[in-house]
């Protein structure tokens, strides 16, 4: 399987599966560690425990993570009692992995239990984590304003931002007029309006400022609530950034009034 994309529903990976791991008589942890394209970097078992419980832990895992580069992993632990049903623990202990892999931009694919006869899927047929959980929160939201509305603003925007980055070049001295808090805002709702993604990295190049500092910034933002880093679904490696709800929703307003 090395170098192969992994798919966790493939017939022949859960015989593979049930086959290596389903008769053990012990509990034990098995991880694939994945590419950014979904395929096998390597195969490990990690960890053992008892008849009846295995801890983990994070720190072991994704340090061989780390180390082996990997974007994304695959969990797989045994039920030697034959129930593959997961345990309350078990889905616990899957949504901590992912909001740790979050942070480090490690995406937990799936997390499979596997029986001598069965396999059960945590991520994927329960929907606990992955890549939905960063949205299972409800968000109210206003009516979208109207279409000429948002033309409006999106042109006031892009004037705004043209305006500021024309104002450095004629005058310098960004310490003195710069203000990259708003310019990233400002950048992040264009990005939005036009319907386009933003990395973390690349919004990083919009301040004029250093770009361990303009990371710094960013973070500053997420932690403030007016915008939230998720994953890049199609590259692991990568975190994208956008406006939470009500900071879009009052950009809008603020822009259709004009430009500042």
């Amino acid at each position: 399987m090395r170098g192969a994309v992994i798919d966790t529903f493939c017939p022949e990976i859960r015989s593979y599966l049930i086959a290596s791991m389903g008769s053990l008589p012990d509990e034990m942890l098995r991880i694939f560690f994945l590419d950014a394209s979904g395929r096998l970097i390597a195969d490990e078992m990690l960890q053992q425990g008892s008849l009846r419980q295995l801890a983990l832990y994070p720190r072991t895992i994704f340090r061989r993570a780390l180390e082996h580069n990997a974007a994304g992993l695959i969990l797989v632990h045994n039920h030697p009692s034959g129930d593959p049903a997961p345990s309350a623990d078990d889905v616990e202990t899957t949504r901590r992995l992912d909001q740790i892999g979050r942070s480090l931009d490690v995406a937990i694919i799936d997390h499979i239990i596997v029986t001598s006869s069965h396999t059960h899927h945590i991520v994927r047929d329960e929907r606990h984590s992955g890549p939905t959980a960063a949205s299972a929160a409800f968000t109210l939201r206003a009516p979208a304003p109207p279409a000429s509305d948002l033309a409006v603003a999106l042109g006031n925007a892009r004037t705004a931002l043209h305006r500021r980055l024309l104002r450095e070049q004629l005058l310098g001295s960004p310490e003195l007029f710069g203000d990259p808090a708003w310019e990233m805002l400002i950048d992040l709702f264009i990005h939005e309006c036009e319907g386009k993604e933003l990395s973390i990295s690349s919004l990083s190049i919009t301040p004029s400022m250093p770009l361990s500092s303009a990371l710094r910034l960013a973070q500053k933002l997420c932690d403030a609530g007016l915008v939230r880093r998720v994953p890049d679904p199609f590259d692991g490696r990568r975190s994208i950034i956008r406006l939470e709800a009500a900071t879009s929703h009052r950009l809008r307003a603020y822009f259709a009034e004009g430009s500042d």
